[in-house]
């Protein structure tokens, strides 16, 4: 029994007590004045009665009602009822006005003062039970007995409402006499006109229904719910939903369930409460456990900052102070709008339980909609009453929280039954089972701490159910059965409903209320009526005490709580694997993992090792290892299985595996499974030592989780425990348990909690001394349970070799290339945030040793499971003593352990291959086994198909050459291929550690990335039979040999020498190196210059000494030469040694000097013979290096120019390159220039004369003069000047513009515009701003270069310019021309220059890209075309990436200008280009167009000497950007040439018949370019050649010829055995100039980048190849001597050479050409010659044809015409086959049958006859049996009528025989039979038999005839005989 009113207060308007202007109210009397003992009076009432604040109105307000919540320090709800109305008073405002001074009130705005205003007065009713209506009528009833003055005193009502008893919940109660009943009235005078409430009829015995009166004529029912567990909700819920909409309270209660901040607004009060109630109603069975305050008032506002969870109800007028609340969620009830912040992600119910709530909830408030487009709609249909409808919709919440937490009783684990249970849930299991487990809304549910309160509350098995555990538990199964169907649904709601109402309303029928309301005219009219009386409180009291007394005497009220067992309902499992969510796992793969256990407790190895991969697969699925660890379980005995070394291997590598895919949850209980396993399989590694199988398993996850191992100890306590009473109570309970058996005939055990609710049953019966026996029982139980976890958690935790602090690792699953703080710690600090501070945490863990940091996560284990279920103190501090201990004594243990299994031999692992070496290559570091692992590249991972050949373990060896792996496959599906991925050290870009954890084995120590800039990657991680500190020295000399002292410690030149000792020269100083060459070479210079011209030289060194303080930066150049010319050597020729002879010749045979010759620019003759008539000579001014030392020895200048102005010229060029001649047009005679950029002092003194005083002007202006002579010189050298002007004077070009231009040009010139506008950006921009022309940007952009030149390029764009001063048009300009030198500048390097508009050349400015731009591009390209990860990121995708890295972009930058170089020079213009340094683009460029316009350089040999003049010759620095030694070595890798050859290959694509080299040429080159496995692309220029004596002695070393020590030499000798450098479709045009596409969308990417031969390496060092060839014929011929060979095999794309395994049809025709000649015995002719022989016949027949081919005509044909030539150029084998007429027998070779009559095949070849060296009278393909017990095998049978024998080889190709039979010794050739193993569907008189003297040949021809043929030869051959 309850007080209905715990206190009733009245609360006024304070007048004395204002703050601030603010009104303040005050209890004015409260009864009882004495607090309750199990009640105390709640704070703060006066501020809930007027939640916005004290008011005084001036009008009269209605009375209003609303009931306010408080909530004590106990959290107990405390329900305010206010009834507040308004009574006038004077206002005191005016009384204030009055006693002031009249001026202040005149000062005073006139605010017109009401005389009468209204306060506020309220009646409150504190109670802890909700009965709105009850409080209502109530307090009514108390203001109309005052405003009516009815006879009823007062203190009589409030005494009778204070006294008033009612019942809590219903059930049957004894009848007991009410407190105050009318026949016994107490008899004091004082109480004579007390009234009592109405005794109910002896028929209404249900004490739910209660009638009360408060004697005022009044009389009410207040029913009480039946069971008191289930909310009251009224009509609350309707309304909210009502007011909201169904998305709307769904987001609510989600967001209340997943504890987010609530906040709801309305302008009722009453509004406010009932959503508040509502909201908690539909959370039934969850409680709310948090801030709860349904009406907040305005002064305690600040509450809404707080960091807690709440559910808050506000008034809107405080709309305005709730908006800059960030994370709050507001309701508007009055708007009906729910706002969600941004920050606020609320997790929504599980599909499809959330669409069918909501199909659940409309058919509740909105059952119309289902018929609402049907023609003739039911008649009737409306929605239930609003009580009926919340019913309902609590129903569906119901109905949904049965569902979500349905057979949560099987995750209960009981862990304490005595004194009191103690219940966990397991979280983990529950989600697993489920498959919910990635589900945030239920991780969110569960963790929080309503499901806590929930646990706690319902998890006891014995205890009072209601409606919910009936429901979860019983009707699960229907609940499941018409979850799909929604009118089945509604049904259940609707008795659920019905259910509900019937609790709330037991009795619906009676409604007895008679309250008494004010009269209206007392409402209105009460004007002069007195205020709400002071109350007698002595009366009241007495009401009080009395009552009080009456309670104490009258019996105790017992209400007998109907406790029973808990129903379980159905366990998970059975739901969840009939709804089918559980992963499909086939029988047949279970069966696999049955089968590979058995085999290897069998000791069945070979077996298990062929089915490890399937299992390994198959262990990806739940079922799999919930199926493995079943079956390890039943080869465990009594807790041990010892095993061999091999078994032990494959059973942790299943444990490995299956525990790698089990998330740290641990959600299906598989680590849980395991964790007994892992203790039990073992090993004997020596005496007395044992290796256990945790020892293998510790790097997962989840033995780091906390949560876990709670858990798995709650479980096994819960076990542990039902056994203790299974045992004690065996006999009563085994009786009670056959029973259930017999009754139920289920065969299940009975559950733990079923247990736990029979004990608590029996509890009360037990006598003092049972029950502490049984606590103590328990408490041991746990107790010994945390020693045995103690244990367990350091074997899981402590690893293997202590000293190594392992737990330090994280352990990501994957590369976790940093290695952060320990995985221990990481981890636990994550699960353990919630119960336990950090400061007991982890930061020191680092520099702690392993043992700490496990001894405190097994301590706060210990501490956290021996709190929760009750261990005693001195137990707790035992265990924090032991647990140091426990592992200390397991590290000791481990010790032992790890140094035996140190001693172990290796588990069979694949034997390691040796990699084949090249000549002259030598081991540095023998093979050290490591796994490679994959990369980001998908191709051999068998992701796209094929065959996974990666990861592969084997050894990675270090050479001086090359970094080489080589190894097998890991999947045992292709282990006999052979995987080798190497690179030469040399490209080496980027080394880096990693971790790397393979998937099948045990965890890998560390690992290597080594990146190189072959394209080509190794991720290898060393196995752990690998030191560590061999790990690091290979990591040293790979650093050595990659990065040597000295260019001569590379492998070009130490091949040959030991490479374990590099050696290193001694550094020697600059000059002596320089006098040594000095001497070499100016002894030599006496051959080709006379002496006056050294003297000259001489005197002007002075000139060149003096050089101005700019250049003397350049260090390099810094070179004295009066040193040099020494006297005494210049003296005789006599003295000139032969070999300083050798060298001069040398010079002059040099690459440049043989083109320059070619070119006609000139003759290296003595001055006197020269022709005055050539307009260019070779200069000898650089032969010793002193003008630039980056510039080849001989140089081509123009004729008139004197050597002694070169010296001065070139000062003003970066680098001392100055410009130089390297190719002529051979058609209109322009030329090439090439120099470095003009210094920043050179540009403007070149366009303008200087301002500042240097310190020798007349130096600066003549070296200013002497360049425009210089410039002006090459211009008057080219004929179309000559020819216009007669001389060559500035007069004479003025006529030059006057002239009309020829023809061709007219038609060029717009083309060569519009090439100028994309290079320059568009000609119509105003000047300064900025254009996209081109990919290149505006090359002129800013204002000061277009003042210098303000009309780059408009010449050539044919428009006119105005006077660039700003004057009138001088008709010189009206007809503007093409300059006749143009020179490509960089933009950068131009600036300020001012262009003279008379001069005959024109600067094109163009922005270079920079030497960081390219190096910076390739790494991006590296990483795109062989990424270090697999990502499937789109922005990570490879187009994406190649997009980033813009290398495509930097090839179109090159190409374009290239071609506009091109087209200038066509156009009779010539061109300089003064890019940078000289050495880099400008090399690209000058290349290319040379490439582009010159088909000589297309061929082989003018490619090869355009890369060695331009390239080596003219400096371009391939040591320092290939960064080739150590001093280079931080400038990093930049592919400058590489560049070229990408640009080089693009050309060779738009062109294909245009080039005599293929696309492996380049390849090739490109490979070796940075291998430096030969000297040709080392070194910065000829002059360090020279000094390192490398430049002239490229010619192979006769001591060792195997050894090329040029790129050059070793192409020719491959191109003369084999054609696989040649381009079959080379037919080039006469003179024809290439003109690419260039833009990016032209351009391919390179296939160098992207492909790999994992077979046998990258495919360019082919002494390899040829090596690995004969190896693989050996190997096969062993293996295969009998069985018949197959013709096909697999050819997988990125294992296997293409070209090798599919060769185009000439290259296929070639070979079999060799063979054949090899096989008639003819000398076999060079491929070049017999190609070239069948493109003349070819020709030939081509001209006779009437109608040519058009396969061969466009193969062959040499007239094509100028279009272009890329287009549908295909080498069909057919086609071919039909074009280059041979009339080859090619499959004769497999199964041709001699056929008499026939020619033999040899006279096919007539035109190759040569000497037959063997006569083959009958030849073909025989089947012959072995000797004794051999197989039958097809053989080449050759019959030799002269030597009389017959031989047989392998096949037709084979020259060797492998054997012979002597026809002498034959006896008889007879008709054989078959015999076993024979032929299968062979004619039987195919057999034959030779009988000789020695033994009897069987053999067997392809049919009968053809059997009878070779009877027949081999009869005449003996007759013959």
């Amino acid at each position: 029994m309850a007080r209905l009113a715990d206190y009733f207060v009245v609360v006024g308007y304070d007048l004395d007590n204002r703050v601030e202007g603010e009104g303040q109210g005050r209890i004015l009397q409260r009864f009882p004045e004495k607090d309750w003992e199990d009640s105390p009076f709640p704070q703060g009432v006066e501020l809930f009665c007027q939640p916005s604040g004290w008011q005084l109105v001036p009008e009269r307000q209605p009375a209003s009602f609303f009931v306010a919540v408080l909530t004590d320090i106990n959290s107990e709800r405390h329900y305010c009822a206010c009834f507040t109305f308004w009574e006038g008073l004077d206002n005191p405002q005016l009384k204030k006005t009055e006693a002031g001074d009249a001026d202040e009130a005149d000062e005073e705005p006139a605010v017109v003062q009401p005389a009468k205003v209204f306060a506020p007065k309220s009646l409150v009713v504190v109670s802890r039970l909700d009965y709105t209506e009850a409080f209502r009528n109530c307090l009514g009833l108390i203001y109309t007995v005052h405003v009516d003055s009815l006879s009823t005193p007062l203190e009589t009502v409030i005494g009778n409402l204070l006294t008033c008893v009612i019942p809590i919940a219903g059930g049957s109660q004894i009848d007991e006499s009410p407190v105050c009943s009318l026949d016994k009235v107490p008899q004091s005078p004082a109480c004579d006109w007390l009234l009592a409430c109405l005794q109910p009829g002896p028929e209404e015995r249900e004490e739910s229904l209660r009638t009360i009166t408060l004697g005022a004529g009044d009389r009410q029912v207040i029913q009480t719910p039946i069971n008191d567990s289930l909310p009251v909700s009224g009509s609350s819920v309707a309304l909210l939903f009502r007011q909201l909409g169904i998305v709307n309270v769904l987001y609510l209660f989600c967001a209340a369930l997943t504890e987010h901040k609530i906040l709801f607004l309305s302008s009722s009060y009453q509004r406010l409460t009932d959503a508040c109630r509502g909201l908690l109603a539909i959370m039934f069975p969850l409680k709310y456990s948090f801030t709860y305050v349904p009406i907040l008032p305005g002064k305690l506002l600040e509450v809404l900052s707080t960091p807690t969870p709440f559910i808050i109800g506000v008034n809107s007028f405080f709309r305005s102070e709730t908006q800059e609340l960030l994370d709050v969620i507001i309701a508007d009830l009055d708007g009906g709008t729910v706002t969600i912040p941004e920050c606020v992600h609320i997790s929504l119910l599980p599909e499809p339980l959330l669409q069918q709530t909501q199909t659940a909830l409309s058919m509740v408030l909105d059952p119309e909609l289902e018929f609402a487009d049907q023609a003739f709609p039911p008649q009737s249909i409306q929605s239930s009453a609003h009580k009926i409808q919340d019913k309902e919709i609590r129903a569906v919440f119901l109905w949904l929280f049965a569902r979500l937490f349905q057979g949560y009783r099987w995750c209960l684990h009981i862990i304490r039954i005595h004194p009191e249970p103690v219940i966990r849930f397991h979280k983990a299991a529950f989600l697993g089972q489920r498959s919910l487990t990635e589900d945030d809304f239920l991780m969110k549910v569960l963790d929080g701490m309503a499901f806590a309160g929930f646990v706690s509350e319902r998890g006891p098995p014995y205890r009072a159910t209601d409606l919910f555990d009936d429901l979860v538990a019983n009707q699960v199964e229907r609940i499941r059965q018409e979850e799909t169907c929604p009118h089945k649904v509604m049904n259940h709601v609707k008795e659920l409903a019905e259910q509900l109402f019937k609790n709330e309303n037991p009795y619906p029928a009676v409604a007895m209320h008679k309250v008494q309301r004010p009269s209206e005219n007392s409402q209105n009219t009460w004007q002069g009526q007195t205020a709400f009386p002071v109350l007698d409180d002595v009366a009241v009291q007495l009401f009080i005490d009395h009552a009080v007394a009456k309670l104490k005497n009258a019996p105790p009220v017992v209400k007998a709580e109907l406790k029973s067992l808990v129903p379980s309902g159905p366990p998970l499992g059975d739901i969840v694997d009939r709804n089918g969510i559980v992963m499909a796992n086939s029988a047949r793969r279970l069966e696999v993992v049955r089968n590979c256990i058995t085999y290897i407790f069998d000791n069945k190895m070979l077996e298990a090792k062929k089915l490890m991969p399937a299992v390994l697969r198959a262990l990806k699925g739940r079922t799999a290892r919930i199926c493995l660890t079943q079956e390890l379980n039943q080869h465990v005995l009594q807790n041990r299985a010892v095993l061999d070394d091999q078994q032990f291997d494959y059973i942790v590598r299943m444990l490995n595996c299956t525990l790698q895919d089990c998330s740290h949850m641990d959600e299906h209980g598989i680590a849980a499974a395991l964790l007994p396993l892992v203790t039990a399989f073992c090993r004997k590694l020596g005496a007395g030592i044992t290796q256990f199988a945790y020892s293998c398993v510790q790097e997962h996850m989840v033995w780091t989780n906390m949560q876990f191992w709670e858990a798995m100890f709650y479980s096994d306590v819960q076990n542990h425990i039902k056994a203790l009473y299974m045992e004690t109570d065996d006999g009563a309970l085994q009786n009670n348990a056959l029973q259930q058996e017999q009754q139920a005939e289920s065969n299940r055990e009975i559950s733990a909690l079923d247990l736990a609710a029979e004990q608590n049953r029996l509890w009360p019966t037990l006598s003092k001394e049972m029950q502490m026996e049984r606590v103590q029982k328990e408490e041991s139980t746990v107790f010994s349970q945390a020693i045995h976890y103690a244990n367990r958690m350091s074997y899981l935790l402590l690893p293997l070799d202590t000293s190594k602090n392992r737990l330090l690792r994280s352990t990501g699953l994957g590369d976790v290339e940093s290695v952060s703080n320990s995985y221990v710690t990481n981890s636990i600090a994550g699960s353990m945030a919630e119960s336990y501070d950090t400061e007991s945490g982890f930061e020191d863990a680092e520099s702690s040793d392993v043992a700490n940091s496990v001894v405190r996560f097994i301590n706060r284990f210990v501490d956290k499971v021996c709190n929760e279920s009750g261990v005693t103190n001195e137990h707790l501090k035992a265990l924090h003593a032991m647990i140091p201990d426990i592992v200390q004594m397991h590290i000791e243990t481990l010790d032992a352990v790890h140094r035996e299994s140190k001693r172990l031999p290796p588990i069979q692992k694949p034997k390691l291959l040796r990699p084949t070496l090249l000549p002259g290559e030598e081991l540095v570091m023998d093979g050290m086994r490591v796994h490679l692992v994959h990369d980001g590249r998908e191709e051999a991972t068998g992701l796209m198909g094929g065959p996974p050949l990666l990861p592969a373990e084997g050894a990675i060896f270090l050479t001086t050459y090359r970094l080489i792996f080589k190894g097998t496959p890991s999947d045992a599906l292709v282990g006999e291929q052979i995987v080798t991925r190497s690179f030469p050290v040399a490209s080496l870009t980027k080394e880096k550690r990693i971790s790397v954890t393979l998937s099948m084995d045990q965890f890998v120590q560390e690992g290597l990335q080594l990146r190189s800039c072959t394209f080509q990657l190794m991720k290898i991680a060393f196995d752990e039979e690998v030191a560590s500190d061999l790990a690091e020295s290979f990591r040293k000399h790979l650093h050595k040999l990659r990065f040597p002292q000295h260019v001569q410690g590379t492998f070009a030149f130490t091949v040959g020498q030991s490479g374990k000792l590099v050696l290193e020269p001694k550094t020697k100083d600059k000059n002596q190196s320089l006098k040594t060459l000095s001497k070499n070479l100016v002894k030599n210079a006496k051959r080709t210059i006379s002496r006056q011209y050294v003297n000259r030289k001489k005197e002007s060194l002075t000139t060149w000494e003096n050089r101005s303080s700019l250049q003397s930066e350049m260090d390099e150049d810094e070179i004295s030469v009066s040193e040099e010319v020494d006297q005494s050597t210049l003296t005789l020729s006599s003295t000139i040694r032969s070999s300083d002879r050798q060298t001069m010749s040398n010079v002059v045979e040099r690459a440049c000097c043989r083109d320059y010759q070619r070119l006609g620019l000139g003759t290296l003759s003595s001055s006197l013979t020269r022709s005055k008539n050539e307009p260019f000579r070779i200069s000898t001014a650089n032969r010793m290096y002193t003008v630039c030392r980056s510039y080849p020895g001989l140089l081509i200048i123009p004729q008139n120019i004197p050597d002694s102005t070169i010296h001065r010229i070139c000062r003003c060029y970066r680098q001392n390159r100055f410009p130089v001649v390297c190719w002529r047009h051979s058609r209109t005679k322009s030329v090439l220039l090439r120099s470095a950029g003009l210094h920043a002092k050179g540009v403007v003194s070149f366009f303008k004369s200087p301002n500042t005083q240097t310190a020798v002007p007349s130096q600066a202006d003549s070296t200013s003069l002497e360049q425009e002579k210089y410039l002006q010189a090459i211009i008057s050298s080219m004929p179309s000047y000559s020819e216009t002007t007669g001389r060559n004077t500035l007069s004479g070009f003025t006529s030059t513009h006057m002239n009309t231009s020829d023809s061709s040009d007219k038609l060029r010139q717009p083309k060569i515009g519009d090439l100028m506008k994309q290079v320059l950006g568009n000609k119509e921009d105003v000047p300064g701003t900025f254009s996209r022309g081109g990919k290149f940007g505006s090359i002129r952009g800013s204002s000061r270069l277009s003042a210098f030149n303000p009309d780059v390029g408009t010449r050539l764009a044919g428009k006119e310019s105005p006077q660039p001063n700003g004057g009138p048009n001088d008709p010189l300009f009206l007809r503007q021309q093409k300059a006749y030198l143009y020179i490509i500048g960089d933009k950068a390097q131009l600036k300020g220059g001012k262009q003279d508009s008379f001069q005959q050349w024109e600067v094109i400015p163009i922005e270079v890209c920079d030497v960081r731009q390219v190096k910076n591009s390739f790494k991006k390209l590296m990483k795109a075309c062989v990424p270090s990860s697999p990502t499937s990121e789109p922005n990570k995708s490879f187009l994406r990436l190649l997009e980033e890295s813009e290398w495509m972009t930097l090839l179109h930058r090159v190409l374009q200008v290239s071609v506009l170089v091109v087209e200038l020079l066509d156009t009779g213009s010539s061109v300089m280009v003064s890019l940078e340094d000289g050495w880099d683009v400008t090399t690209q460029v000058v290349s290319l167009v040379q490439l582009l316009s010159d088909p000589y350089y297309r061929t082989f040999d003018g490619f090869r000497l355009l890369v060695e003049k331009e390239w080596l010759s003219f400096g371009h620095r391939f040591s320092h950007r290939g960064a080739q030694t150590l001093a280079s070595q931080s400038s990093g890798f930049t592919p400058v040439f590489l560049q070229f050859l990408d640009c080089v290959h693009q050309i060779h694509l738009q062109f294909p018949m245009e080039f005599e080299f293929s696309q492996y040429y380049l390849k090739f080159l490109a490979y070796h370019y940075m291998s430096n496995r030969f000297r040709t692309f080392l070194l910065d220029s000829d002059y360090d050649r020279i000094e390192l004596g490398v430049l002239y002695e490229e010619k192979s070393d006769r001591k060792n010829p195997q050894v090329c020590k040029s790129v050059w030499d070793y192409i020719d000798r491959l191109y003369k055995k084999a054609p696989v450098f040649y381009n079959y479709m080379f037919s080039p045009e006469d003179d024809e100039v290439l003109r690419p596409y260039t833009f990016v969308s032209n351009l391919k990417v390179w296939d160098f980048y992207l492909e790999e031969t994992l077979s046998e390496g990258p495919p360019y060092d082919w002494e390899l190849r040829s090596r690995q060839e004969r190896l693989a014929e050996e190997t096969a011929e062993k293996a295969d001597a009998g069985a018949p060979k197959s013709q096909r095999r697999i050819v997988w794309p990125c294992y296997d050479d293409l070209s090798r395994a599919m060769p185009d049809a000439i290259t296929k025709l070639l070979q079999d050409l060799q063979s054949l000649e090899a096989e008639l015995g003819q000398t076999s002719e060079k491929w070049k010659d017999t190609w070239d022989k069948i493109k003349t016949t070819q020709r030939t027949e081509t001209k006779l044809e009437s109608k040519p081919s058009f396969s061969s005509s466009l193969l062959m044909s040499s007239n094509l015409s100028h279009q272009r030539r890329s287009q549908g150029v295909c080498l069909q084998d057919s086609g071919v086959g039909s074009s280059i007429k041979l009339g080859l027998d090619c499959e004769a070779s497999a199964t041709s049958t001699p056929v008499s009559g026939r020619p033999s095949t040899s006279t096919l070849y007539s035109q190759f006859q040569s000497t037959e060296s063997e006569n083959r009278s009958f030849e073909g393909i025989l089947y012959k049996r072995g000797a004794l017990l051999k197989p039958w095998r097809p053989r080449w049978f050759v019959l030799d009528k002269t030597k009389h024998q017959l031989r047989y080889y392998d096949s037709r190709q084979d020259k060797e025989c492998k054997g012979m039979i002597d026809l002498g010794g034959v006896e008889s050739v007879t008709v054989g039979t078959p015999t076993m193993g024979a032929p299968k569907n062979v004619e039987e008189k195919a057999f034959f038999d030779v009988k000789t003297d020695k033994r009897m040949y069987n053999f067997c021809a392809q049919d009968s005839s053809n059997a009878q043929l070779w009877m027949d030869s081999i009869q005449s051959c003996l007759s013959d005989a």
